[in-house]
């Protein structure tokens, strides 16, 4: 596992964290090839600085998928810790994602992140546990409906958070996937009628195609 780092300076870590913010919104919109300078520019930060904090671009990738799943793990425990109920705990969760925008940067960079790499393991599979819980125990309340799998959540989170295409907004484009979740999670309630169509994905199947959805 990485060593820790000694705490930040107050200003040294509000630079670190408009780095990464700026990185996420960076590579969603060009990839992740993009130019660092890009980066460092809408940070607000000089690129001296960028390379301080992050030697190369694998480090900075690696940074964003870490801080990435970090917060997704955050807002999980958050999220089971205060909600009354397994599927409101949910459903906080789900829409706490579409802000942090995990769907929107991972599939990106799924090639790029070092899922081998110990730290990010770990913090992955903590909130998968999480998660795979709420959604059984939400099962199990009689609230969400039996059949959905905690791969299907993941996967509707990457639909949201994608881009949308044309000249729409970043700010109306968000209000609309918040929207548009709340009329999914209506659909995720147990005793909807039908069954659902397509395969039931578990976490395994997802991670042997090589890649994580969000959690």
């Amino acid at each position: 596992m990485a060593s820790k780092e000694r705490p930040l300076r107050a200003d040294a870590r509000d630079n670190r964290d408009r780095i990464l913010a700026a990185a996420r919104e960076v590579f969603v919109e060009q990839g992740p090839g993009a130019p660092l300078e890009d980066v460092s520019r809408r940070a607000g930060t000089g690129i001296a600085t960028l390379y301080r904090r992050f030697p190369d671009r694998n480090a900075l990738i690696r940074a964003v998928a870490l801080d990435a799943l970090q917060r997704t793990t955050e807002e999980v425990i958050r999220a089971r810790d205060h909600e009354p109920s397994a599927f409101a705990a949910l459903v906080r969760y789900m829409h706490r994602v579409l802000d942090i925008r995990i769907g929107a940067v991972f599939p990106v960079l799924l090639e790029e992140i070092p899922f081998d790499d110990e730290e990010i393991a770990s913090v992955r599979d903590e909130g998968v546990a999480i998660m795979q819980k709420l959604v059984a125990s939400a099962q199990e309340d009689g609230d969400l409906r039996p059949d959905v799998t905690h791969a299907d959540v993941g996967m509707l989170l990457v639909r949201l958070s994608r881009p949308m295409p044309g000249p729409m907004p970043r700010t109306l484009a968000e209000e609309l996937a918040h929207r548009h979740l709340d009329l999914i999670v209506d659909g995720l309630r147990a005793g909807r009628p039908g069954d659902l169509g397509g395969p039931a994905l578990t976490f395994d199947d997802l991670r042997s195609m090589g890649g994580d959805p969000p959690k």
